[in-house]
């Protein structure tokens, strides 16, 4: 027969010097899930995967492109992979594409470019976030329905104007309207900066500390995020842009790299689709080993731009 123990003395017990008498966590239980939910993971990840197949397609088949003859990218039906591997096409691509050129011209335009995005668009972005000041909302909302608006709504006006102030010729149109914000980054840095608590601005005012240096000095360093991918797709942007440079430049001397590709493409219209791709793909390099580095920083300053107060 057991005993009946003591309430005295398993209480004296529990206050054991010694003891541990912290409530013991509770196990988590895993639920088993269900078939329906089975099978709506399963269909969520298949198509992810034949989305992801889809937009691959092209990557791959410019990559194995670069390292086919001209008779087996011409082949019916296609041949997704080489009969014989071949570099003539890297050969024949930087002996004739002015690469080094090409790529100093296209960094001359990149670099300040996202400079300006990251720096106009932070400043505009805190100006109507932060600062009360009258017909905030609505001017931000005017700023926002300008996206609306197609680049080639404004296309001649904006090439007339830059003609009339002897602009055509330079790289100064496809840097300098960088320095002035783009709605997109704006309303970006705008998102990011509704996250960022009211009290540290307000504890600034309170010693003392102006707009500038509440931005400087409190607000920018805690952006980083943001910036970073505001740069990195003003870089994308105007390391892929074709149309700027077209409209322009007007020296083959200043060509970009996107811009120089249709160097490949002859007179009659014939085009040297092996050395175009292996040349592709080498101008690809620098944007997928800058977003390998840049990704966490920069899916971070996405994700975050969508949490506010």
């Amino acid at each position: 027969m057991t005993a009946i123990q003591n309430p005295t003395a398993a209480a004296a017990a529990a206050l054991e010097p010694g003891r541990d008498t912290a409530p013991s966590k509770p196990v988590p239980q895993h639920r088993r899930r269900t078939w329906p939910q089975i099978a709506e993971s399963i269909a969520k990840h298949s198509v992810l995967i034949v989305l992801s197949v889809v937009f691959l397609m092209p990557l791959f088949w410019m990559v194995t492109g670069a390292f086919k003859t001209q008779a087996d990218i011409g082949a019916f039906p296609v041949k997704w992979f080489p009969d014989t591997i071949t570099t003539g096409n890297f050969a024949y691509g930087l002996a004739t594409f002015p690469l080094l050129q090409y790529f100093w011209n296209t960094l001359v335009i990149c670099v300040p470019s996202m400079i300006g995005a990251a720096l106009s668009s932070a400043m505009v972005g805190y100006g109507v976030s932060k600062i009360r000041w009258p017909w905030r909302n609505g001017i931000f909302t005017i700023l926002i329905a300008t996206m609306m608006v197609p680049f080639y709504v404004t296309m001649v006006p904006l090439f007339v104007a830059y003609r009339d102030v002897g602009w055509t010729g330079t790289y100064l149109p496809l840097i300098v309207p960088t320095f002035f914000g783009i709605p997109f980054f704006i309303f970006l840095m705008r998102q990011f900066f509704l996250g960022i608590p009211e009290a540290l601005s307000d504890a600034a005012r309170i010693d003392g500390a102006g707009e500038l240096r509440i931005f400087i000095q409190v607000i920018l360093p805690l952006c980083k995020p943001a910036l970073a991918a505001v740069m990195l797709f003003q870089f994308l942007a105007s390391w892929s842009d074709l149309l700027g440079p077209l409209l322009y430049l007007t020296k083959s001397s200043q060509y970009t790299l996107s811009l120089g590709l249709t160097f490949f493409q002859g007179a009659q219209g014939d085009t040297a689709v092996g050395p175009l791709m292996a040349v592709s793909t080498i101008i690809l390099i620098p944007i997928v080993v800058l977003f390998f580095f840049a990704q966490k920083t920069f899916i971070q300053g996405i994700t975050m731009s969508g949490i506010k107060d």
